[in-house]
């Protein structure tokens, strides 16, 4: 590795910034409102010399410096030698991924919030830092506001993480707080997230467990010093979560909610993203709206829960801006990924289909003698064994649900005994199954 790039004593710290959107905002209002404040920090004033736009003429709810320039050419940034560090906060895997190439190549630092393509080409990336000697940090794009990647790089450096898991997307959280809380369907919870600005027009990313599992890449890569292949990690939504789940998780004393979690099972890493069910004493189980949670359980620190603000101008500006000031201390030394490697090696991934837990099935079913039996007795030649049993529903309309909460069994089972009793001529649609925590 090159040596480190450092600022002179005591000059001012010049910053290039790719994005005026509700993030960016946000950093310029609070690098000029805490400007004494940094300074005290780190002794150097923070300059924003110029910013990457789509539309110059597009009109801006933030008073930029009279010396800060507007350009909607990426070479301003990347090129100009007076900047030291880019912080791209523009979003998207394309032009984004050709900024902070070039503004690595060119000799800068980078700041990114930029989950998605740090998940996807992370170790291309971390590997040209590192060629380079330079800084690549991303605290803001993990949970907004919570300190999660400094956390896992410097304060718990010394632990072997034994398990991470937690609420990662604040607009999931909402919606399944508003359908826990109210009783309501999945499409008007979603349609007051969107409302509230909590939820974009397209929130697939979102609902479908997508945005949470750039999150959680990342995090593994912190936690276990393991790159897990995006395109590898079982990732599952909220879409088909309905108020009569929800209603029978309550009647067993849990909460729904969308879960990224890793933990190491022998030599591999059990990892996804998906609705599970936590208990209602749990902490994880009383986030609500749009917080984001991580719990995690080091082998010498023991468990600890960090809760905030997961998104939002401001916490995530904060966040943002941890990350400028770090580069910008005297003598700094980048520490990207929290491991001295610049190539990670890859995970050795546990088969979902292997992972042992236990489990919430619902099945709907015609209200007829033997029906209980029939599938106890598919359970029991699978080895899963029966924790809870409800069988509850309006006999008038011919079809009852029938939820099971197991005793822990692996996936596989499960899907087994999914697939015999979906079978049977009792069946109708749809079969539900979720973990439990």
């Amino acid at each position: 590795m090159n040596s480190a790039y450092v600022f002179p004593s005591a000059s001012a710290v010049r910053l290039g910034l790719a994005g005026l959107g509700t993030v960016g905002a946000g950093l310029v209002r609070l690098l000029g409102d805490n400007a004494d404040w940094i300074r005290r920090r780190v002794g150097r004033d923070m300059v924003l010399k110029t910013v990457l736009v789509r539309d110059l003429g597009k009109p801006r709810d933030v008073a930029l410096g009279p010396d800060t320039v507007l350009t909607t050419r990426p070479t301003d940034l990347t090129a100009d030698p007076d900047i030291d560090i880019v912080v791209e906060l523009m979003g998207g895997t394309g032009a984004a991924y050709d900024l902070i190439r070039g503004a690595l190549e060119s000799g800068k630092h980078v700041v990114t919030a930029n989950k998605a393509l740090l998940a996807e080409r992370g170790p291309e990336l971390f590997a040209l830092a590192g060629q380079k000697g330079l800084g690549l940090l991303y605290e803001a794009s993990v949970a907004g506001a919570i300190p999660i990647v400094q956390t896992l790089k410097e304060s718990l450096a010394a632990n072997r993480i034994e398990s991470l898991l937690g609420i990662l997307n604040g607009t999931a959280n909402y919606i399944l707080t508003k359908m826990s809380g109210k009783g309501l369907e999945f499409g008007e919870a979603l349609k007051k997230a969107q409302e509230k600005g909590y939820a974009e027009a397209d929130p697939t990313l979102d609902i479908e467990g997508l945005d949470a599992a750039h999150k959680l890449v990342l995090l593994i890569r912190l936690a276990y010093g393991e790159n897990y292949p995006l395109a590898r990690l079982p990732v599952q939504g909220i879409t088909r979560i309905t108020p009569v789940d929800i209603r029978f998780a309550a009647e067993f004393g849990y909460v729904i909610k969308l879960i990224g979690q890793v933990r190491r099972v022998g030599g591999s890493l059990d990892a996804g993203v998906c609705p599970m069910l936590v208990h209602r004493d749990y902490l994880l189980a009383n986030v609500q709206g749009a917080f984001n949670a991580i719990r995690l359980e080091g082998d010498a620190s023991g468990p600890m829960l960090l809760h905030g603000k997961g998104a939002g101008g401001l916490p995530t500006a904060s966040a943002v801006a941890a990350d400028i000031l770090a580069l910008a201390r005297p003598g700094h030394l980048p520490n990207n990924t929290g491991f001295l490697e610049e190539s990670l090696p890859e995970a050795d991934i546990l088969d979902p289909d292997e992972a042992v837990c236990r489990h919430f099935i619902r099945f709907n079913v015609e209200d007829r003698a033997g029906v209980m039996a029939a599938i106890s007795k598919v359970m029991g030649e699978e080895g899963i064994s029966i924790y809870q049993a409800v069988q509850k529903g309006d006999p008038e309309t011919g079809v009852v649900p029938i939820v099971f909460l197991t005793h822990a069994a692996s996936v596989r089972a499960v899907r087994r005994v999914i697939e015999a009793v979906d079978a049977m001529p009792f069946l109708r649609p749809e079969t539900v199954h979720y973990r439990v925590l």
